[in-house]
């Protein structure tokens, strides 16, 4: 917490009496002058009323990104955490954005959170609006986000400098490393000489002072004085591969001592380890030689009191080195799977944790006075460990893929460090344990299926995962019907919707290769799996024909099958060199709209199974097709690598009108909506688009945090999409009311 300085009581208030008014009378931000917008949280801090300020969504919407981070550990009531952590949840992205963009990812975020009214304050005047949103990828516990790194973040270590605890992160394609004060998330100095990203990192002391020892990709070992900033003495060389891990202190945080210097331990892709005498600056003794591949990780310990190295490598075995002979303990450790690949913390003898998937960083702690690990995973998840019964403690912290872990104390309380693949780095606390928000919790892995239909006279959306499993969702009440669906055994990637005897059912696509069919009134499954595809069943669309139900399926193989759903077999032979379907009708027959690799749109007779009109040709490769009518005439969407959309007129194989070009990244959808046609467009940093096809314009946008992976427009204008593990419900305001 901040400290009253003197006299900041009066600065603050007279800020605030300067400030514009809006028409309820509050502070009007929106207008402020530049000098509030940048600093006017820091005056709130040192006033004691940062907890004031936090209330005022206003002002989160409109005030410096960094500053109103730098106040959210101020946050002391329900309603300020809560709007805090609402914050924290898509910072790294606040920065780069407009007041307007911002507004529309802080009322979403809300409304992850279950936090109605605020994300109604949020959303106030803008055209969209969350209706409600699921929150599996929250956590209370991330206390600090860190942005500002160009490049991912591969390695991270804490010590204190000056009193106060700091990260020092590497990563970097211009091998600088930066120390971060973890109270502030300040950047406090930037350590240059490293000629390659720094793939490990570790901190000790040396002669009474913090220092980080640090290995990077060009085979090199540098010493770092944290207090100034300079690097001590020459680089240590030795290694004649990338450095890959480096340990330098004992579980409890004594620094490793060989003959009474301190040392650091080093891993390496050469196949070796090595032992660096810190003080003299040269290595100690041989290399230690054993491993058959490479080193991935090293971590240090005591042993029956005498200090040892444990390490891992690509040889899939684990080694213990007596670091005062420089001889091997014993045989290989076993064969794990596939190894870490760059770093491992020491954790004391127990029993083994297991995340699922590999492990790909790792650091140890104190939690309440038992030993834990904290991992990172290729499942995607942060995880916290008991190492004494071997189970995990809580939910996952993130799910996010962390590239490094590092465990800390802040404001007495313990704390993990991660680095992402984005360049950011997160504060977690352990100990957090109160709830903020009342999230609701659904898919554990990517959404990357989505179709919407009527369940009971009632709008749904049925979604397909990386997780395996079907779900769906009241689009009115906000809440998951019923149990997952489950019977397929890898990432179900498409989804679309039909009647069969009245019953609406969903036809779903898996990596597994299988088709399968699903009544949605019952939650089972409807007959066996359809098989036949040899890849991924990627697309899936439903048509009837001839008075049947029937699915339209096509593979990675780009492999088409037509399938009678009601029979549940295929019908006729499959088509090759085609992907990416979309049903519609052309003068009153059912018809598929395909693309190839060849650069060309087809129209398909799904009746009499042949080509009907004439091929559209693009100038580039085509990755998605839609249909939708344009008045009265059925047409194509298309967008194509040349990063265009165009829409063609089925019946005559012309292109209606220019085509559209802004940010048209991603095409998700063509539909009616309130009686215009519209085509839904999106960018990786996502910006959605939604286009009005007869007019040729974009009433409206919106910016997620994140890039979409599916958008689904209701006629009513509801607009349903999925982001990462998240199923996302909003209102669509511009096209429902009719607005330019």
């Amino acid at each position: 917490m901040h400290r009253r300085a003197p006299y900041a009581e009066q600065i603050y208030q007279r800020l605030l009496q300067s400030m514009p008014l809006a028409d309820d009378g509050r502070p009007a931000w929106q207008v402020a002058d530049p000098y509030l917008i940048r600093h006017a949280a820091q005056h709130a801090a040192h006033a004691g009323r940062a907890d004031e300020l936090l209330q005022d969504p206003q002002f989160l919407i409109h005030g410096d990104p960094d500053a109103v981070n730098a106040i959210l550990r101020e946050a002391a009531t329900e309603r300020t955490r809560l709007a805090a952590a609402v914050y924290r949840t898509s910072f790294p992205v606040h920065r780069s954005l407009a007041p307007f963009e911002r507004q529309q990812i802080l009322a979403l975020d809300a409304a992850r959170f279950r936090a109605k009214e605020l994300s109604a304050a949020f959303a106030r005047r803008a055209d969209w609006a969350p209706l409600w949103v699921t929150g599996s990828q929250l956590s209370v516990a991330n206390t600090t986000v860190i942005t500002g790194r160009p490049n991912s973040v591969v390695s991270v270590a804490t010590t204190v400098v000056g009193g106060r605890p700091v990260a020092v992160t590497g990563g970097s394609l211009d091998g600088t490393l930066r120390v971060w004060d973890l109270a502030t998330a300040h950047n406090i100095t930037v350590l240059k000489g490293h000629t390659g990203p720094v793939y490990a990192v570790a901190t000790t002391k040396l002669d009474g002072s913090p220092v980080a020892v640090t290995g990077d990709r060009d085979n090199s070992v540098q010493v770092w004085d944290l207090a100034t900033g300079n690097q001590i003495g020459n680089p240590l060389t030795g290694h004649t591969d990338s450095v890959t891990g480096v340990a330098t202190t004992l579980p409890d945080g004594r620094p490793v001592l060989l003959n009474g210097h301190p040392v650091a331990v080093t891993s390496s892709y050469d196949n070796t380890v090595r032992v660096w005498d810190l003080a003299a600056s040269h290595q100690f003794g041989d290399p230690l030689t054993g491993h058959t591949d490479s080193v991935a990780g090293v971590a240090t310990t005591l042993l029956d009191g005498r200090p040892v190295a444990v390490t891992h490598s690509a040889d899939w075995t684990v080694r213990v080195w007596d670091l005062a002979t420089g001889h091997q303990i014993g045989g290989p450790i076993g064969r794990p799977r596939s190894a870490t690949r760059r770093r491992l913390a020491a954790a004391r003898p127990g029993r083994p944790a297991h995340t699922g998937d590999s492990v790909w960083a790792l650091a140890t702690t104190l939690l309440d006075g038992r030993p834990v690990a904290v991992t990172g995973s290729f499942d995607n998840t942060v995880r916290v460990w008991d190492l004494a019964t071997g189970h995990q403690i809580g939910d996952p912290l993130s799910r996010t893929q962390a590239e490094a872990v590092a465990t800390a104390e802040l404001d007495g309380r313990p704390v993990a460090i991660t680095g992402d693949h984005d360049g950011t780095v997160r504060v977690w606390e352990l100990s957090a344990s109160h709830q903020v928000g009342n999230p609701l919790t659904g898919h554990t892995d990517t959404v990357w299926a989505l179709a919407t239909t009527k369940l009971d006279g009632r709008p749904v959306a049925v979604t397909g995962s990386a997780d395996a499993t079907v779900r769906l969702w009241d689009l009115g009440a906000g809440h998951q019907i019923g149990d997952p669906l489950t019977g397929h055994t890898d990432t179900v990637y498409s989804v679309a919707t039909t009647v069969i005897d009245g019953r609406p059912v969903a036809v779903t696509g898996s990596r597994d290769w299988t088709v399968r069919v699903w009544d949605l009134g019952t939650g089972h499954q409807i007959g066996d799996p359809l098989t036949g595809h040899t890849n991924t069943v990627y697309s899936v669309a439903t048509t009837v024909i001839d008075g049947r139900p029937a699915a339209i399926t096509c593979s990675a193989a780009d492999t088409l099958r037509v399938w009678d759903l009601a029979a549940g077999h295929q019908i006729g032979s499959p088509q090759t060199g085609l992907s990416a379907v979309a049903p519609a009708e052309l003068d009153g027959r059912p018809v598929v709209i395909t693309r190839s690799a060849d650069w060309t749109v087809r129209v398909w007779d799904l009746a009499a199974g042949h080509q009907i009109g004439t091929t559209l040709s693009h100038t580039d490769n085509v990755y998605e097709v839609a249909a939708t009518v344009v008045d009265g005439r059925p047409v194509a969407v298309t967008r194509s690598a040349d990063g265009t959309v165009r829409v063609r007129d089925l019946a005559t194989g012309h292109q209606i009108g220019d085509p559209l070009t802004r940010h048209t990244h991603d095409l998700y959808t063509a539909t009616v909506v309130d009686g215009r046609p519209v085509a839904v467009t999106g960018k990786a940093d996502g910006t959605v688009l939604v286009w009005d096809l007869a007019t040729r314009t974009c009433p409206t946008a919106l910016r997620l945090p994140q890039r979409p992976f599916c958008v689904e427009i209701m006629q009513d204008g509801t607009v349903v999409l999925t982001m990462d593990c998240e199923v996302i419900a909003l209102t669509l305001a511009p096209l429902v009311k009719g607005r330019p």
